[in-house]
């Protein structure tokens, strides 16, 4: 089982400072870090996911490109998918597309123009529209929401198929992922709920007919840098996860985050996207330190 650690921004990120941003992304690169994900909040200040990903992608030569995740209700999947179908062509394949719902905020949901009823119809109706604009064949569809009739959606991925990454732990989401999925990303896990998610996606994926490549289960793991965790991330925890102690599932420090990895793996887990809270004074150096803690467990 191949052990790949990417690196992400949260959404309260502030690395938007061109310097700042290239950087970061010149670090992942030197050091050896498989890929760069980038998060999605339209009314917060982190970068705009797929324009900085195409920023790091005209940077970088190895660096594989990933959302955590990009909000697919609301947006047109004919656009979108020729978006991500560019950018995995002009990178020679290293887009890692991971989509949701979107965040559970009224004045965020309003950007989109969704109703959060509507949210999962939109998405169910928009994922499988975008998988068969990839192929490059014309699409006829009449549904709720969109109505295609012999459009061909160009370029298409160098990846074929263009694997999608889905993220969420509740079972709602865990069927999501196991009908329409490819990989599985959670947060705000810990190694037990890792170890049963997988057997819950695992089944509604053969309840549909469908398998998930044995190493495309993963997680995403926030961590402090330095101190006691902010109140505000704490806040969050309790929020996504009630009833669960923050530390729980954010290790504070790098030596525990290694150990966190170290228990994700024993339970299957193998992709990894690490966010360091709060933001580094130095993402060059954080980088540094972080590859020194982890990248060993890599192979």
């Amino acid at each position: 089982m191949k052990i790949r650690i990417g690196f992400g921004l949260g959404t309260l990120t502030r690395a938007g400072e061109p310097t700042a941003f290239t950087g970061l992304v010149d670090a992942l690169e030197s050091h050896g870090f498989d890929s760069l994900w980038l998060s999605e909040r339209v009314s917060a200040d982190a970068p705009e996911p797929v324009v900085g990903l195409s920023i790091a992608a005209g940077r970088t030569e190895r660096l594989k490109l990933g959302t955590s995740v990009q909000v697919l209700p609301g947006r047109n999947p004919a656009l979108l998918a020729a978006q991500w179908a560019t950018l995995d062509r002009l990178s020679g394949g290293r887009a890692l597309p991971a989509f949701g719902l979107g965040v559970a905020d009224p004045r965020e949901q309003a950007l989109f123009g969704v109703k959060r009823g509507d949210r999962a119809a939109w998405f169910d109706e928009a994922l499988p529209l975008m998988r068969r604009f990839w192929t490059g064949e014309p699409v006829t569809h009449e549904g709720e929401r969109f109505h295609f009739d012999g459009v061909r959606v160009g370029p298409t991925p160098v990846q074929q198929p263009l694997d999608v990454w889905l993220g969420g732990a509740a079972p709602s989401e865990l069927r999501r992922v196991g009908r329409l999925g490819d990989g599985w990303l959670p947060s705000f896990c810990t190694p037990d709920d890792v170890a049963e998610g997988r057997k819950e996606v695992a089944e509604a994926a053969a309840e549909h007919g469908r398998k998930i490549d044995p190493e495309h289960w993963g997680a995403l793991v926030i961590y402090t840098t330095e101190g006691p965790l902010p109140d505000l991330f704490a806040d969050v925890v309790r929020r996504r996860r009630p009833g669960v102690e923050p530390e729980d599932v954010i290790p504070a420090g790098l030596p525990a985050l290694g150990n966190r990895l170290e228990e994700l793996i024993d339970v299957g887990a193998s992709k990894f996207v690490v966010v360091p809270v709060p933001e580094p004074d130095s993402w060059p150096g954080e980088v540094a330190a972080l590859a020194d803690a982890v990248l060993d467990l890599q192979t």
